[in-house]
């Protein structure tokens, strides 16, 4: 339907199943998406038969761009895609322009081909039937355009299964200038990272490459880069020469206690560059205990004018201990964590703490790439819904994403030896905060969200010697269930038949012996961690006589939403830390506690009715700082 601003209303197009309607940047056309029959209960909607139509503002069908089929047969490996048109845009620097990407192996990752996606422009009414004009060959997969002008755009590729990735410098409408590589460099290899270029509004309200001028003439990009170097990120603002490479930095974020960034341009100018003189940025800027403000960065002189001055979200905790601790794992591979302590701690003569590890493991293709630091030690701790930094609150220490690095060099597989890699980096987490002397060896919980939840469950199998009990959230414990790939492993479970069992913990489940808690929304909706796989490893678990229980959330996905569910995750993962972490009856009590708990669980379903939970002493535990 068409609406104006009068109110009158005009029907547009037949009925369907409109996905997405895009005006072009001259407000004369309409692209319109729709998704229709045959439907697939294999596939997401994605996936499903596609029609895009070009259509004029005032109603009139032009002509149909695509219509393509049911993409049932993507095959099944990373950077694989689907056949056809894809990523259908308008140039946002012409005034109705479209391009797209078509792939030219089939959408098979596998097939070895030269090139591999050819990127394609067209007049949205071509007048003389002229054909879609190559913008350029890709012979790695697709990964998007920085438009500025006709003499300028910025293509993306890159390889998951190198960690390959590179930028393309194209003049779109000037066929006498070869395409030339800008970057060519590992996606993991954060130190290398040059930023990306900042995009400024246009009069037609789109946004591309933003170029600055000096007063000699000289013109530039700007790179917006996160900066990160092994003391942390340094977030910084560089003059780019994309012709010669040269690099000047005009903005860098501050080292020693803040850490700021670049948020936006706000100099946009109607047309041609941005003198340098004139440029004016948003920048953020936080603490570790100073919550996150935005200041005005002027030039010439780098005015710094603070335009907001939010309070601290939650003063109880304003004065909390937070460190980024570095330590190295037995093969050598560097690793990095967030230490959190309660404020007002004294190791003197508070002795060590209880301690939550909460992590999500990752893979690389290098140990050195593993190892590099990401983050920065001046970030403001924020705390969301279900964070477990509320448990400072509780008298814990936590320590966050400690990083859990599966290695696979060269043809080498990384998930082949997960198991080692994970209970070796969890090992060398543990023994460092012991060590410190702030942490209770016997008082360590382990938590973890989706594949963190996975990796929990394994944590449990395979290393109870360092864990006295663990909170799972939204996992998938059964790789078996999941056999064409899950996270970063594209081989199937045909082709990986060992890989898949010994990473599932729900095959180990007769090893587990540790208190563990499993929640899980009841309708989720990520292919990977459906909600039977906390139901059956639960089942697994209750038929070893684990002290477990399972948490189904009604009407939740896979991030919880509601309030009440929030708050009932809250209550049983205290709970649960309460019992079997600080008062100490997982680590010396597991075997024998196990058998009475898991059977009158196995008989109410889990439920609370059957957990005798007023007789816990849960109604002891000490008032919360929030």
């Amino acid at each position: 339907m068409l609406v104006s601003l009068d109110g009158t209303v005009k029907p547009m197009g037949p009925p369907a199943v409109y996905t997405s309607i895009d005006p072009s940047p001259d407000d004369k056309y309409l692209m319109l998406s729709s998704i229709h029959r045959p439907y697939s209960y294999i596939v997401p909607c994605g996936r499903f038969p596609k029609r895009v139509e070009l259509w004029t503002a005032d109603g009139k069908f032009i002509r149909e761009l695509c219509d393509l089929p049911l993409a049932e047969d993507i095959p099944i490996a990373t950077s694989s895609v689907r056949k056809g048109k894809r990523s259908i845009y308008w140039r946002p620097d012409k005034p109705s322009t479209l391009y797209w990407v078509e792939t030219q192996d089939g959408g098979d990752a596998k097939v070895e081909v030269s090139p591999r996606d050819i990127v394609y422009m067209e007049n949205a009414e071509p007048i003389n039937g002229e054909q879609p004009e190559i913008l350029h060959k890709l012979d790695l997969r697709y990964g998007g355009i920085s438009w500025c002008d006709e003499s300028l755009a910025l293509v993306y590729e890159s390889w998951y299964k190198t960690r390959k990735t590179r930028t393309w410098v194209v003049a779109p409408d000037k066929k006498d200038v070869s395409p030339r590589i800008l970057f060519d460099r590992s996606s993991e290899d954060v130190y290398s990272d040059p930023g990306s270029p900042m995009l400024r509004r246009t009069a037609m309200g789109t946004y591309v490459i933003a170029k600055v001028n000096k007063q000699d003439g000289s013109t530039y990009l700007l790179l917006n880069g996160m900066g990160a170097t092994p003391e942390g990120n340094v977030p910084f603002l560089d003059l780019f020469d994309i012709n010669t490479g040269s690099k000047e930095r005009i903005w860098e974020s501050d080292k020693e206690k803040y850490f700021e960034t670049v948020v936006a341009l706000m100099s946009d100018k109607i047309d041609g560059d941005l003198p340098l003189d004139q440029l004016k940025i948003l920048t953020s800027k936080e603490s570790k205990t100073e919550n996150t403000q935005y200041y005005l960065q002027i030039w010439p002189e780098k005015k710094q004018v603070q335009i907001t001055k939010f309070p601290h979200p939650y003063p109880q905790l304003a004065s909390l201990y937070k460190e980024m601790i570095r330590y190295q794992r037995k093969d050598g591979v560097q690793l990095t964590a967030k230490l959190y302590l309660p404020p007002g701690y004294d190791q003197s003569k508070d002795g060590p703490l209880p301690c939550l590890v909460w992590s999500y493991p990752g893979e690389f293709k290098s140990k050195d790439a593993a190892g590099q630091v990401r983050g920065s030690p001046n970030e403001f701790s924020g705390i969301g819904a279900t964070s477990p930094l509320l448990w400072l609150a509780r008298g814990f220490a936590i320590l966050s994403g400690p990083t859990i690095p599966i290695v696979g060099e060269g043809d080498v597989e990384a998930n082949d030896s997960y198991v080692e890699q994970l209970v070796t980096s969890a090992e060398a987490a543990v023994e460092e905060v012991v060590r410190r002397g702030v942490v209770h060896p016997d008082k360590i919980a382990v938590g973890g969200h989706s594949y963190g939840a996975f990796m929990t469950a394994n944590l449990l199998a395979h290393a109870p010697h360092l864990f006295c009990c663990g909170i799972a959230r939204s996992g998938a414990y059964n790789r078996t269930l999941t056999p064409f790939g899950f996270q970063n492993e594209d081989r199937t479970l045909w082709e990986a038949t060992n890989t898949y069992v010994e990473m599932s913990p729900f095959m180990s489940a007769n090893k587990i012996k540790r208190p563990i808690l499993l929640i899980h929304g009841e309708q989720d909706n990520n292919s990977g961690t459906l909600t039977m796989q906390s139901d059956r490893f639960f089942n697994a678990l209750k038929g070893h006589g684990v002290q477990s229980r399972l948490v189904i959330l009604p009407f939740e996905s896979h991030g919880y939403s509601a309030r009440e569910s929030i708050m009932h995750v809250l209550w049983e993962s205290d709970r649960w830390l309460q019992k079997y972490c600080v008062n100490g009856t997982s680590k010396a009590d597991s075997e024998t506690a196990a058998d009475g708990e898991s059977k009158k669980l196995a008989a109410s379903g889990g439920g609370a009715a059957s957990e005798g939970l007023s007789s816990d002493g849960f109604s002891s535990i000490p008032r919360s700082l929030l």
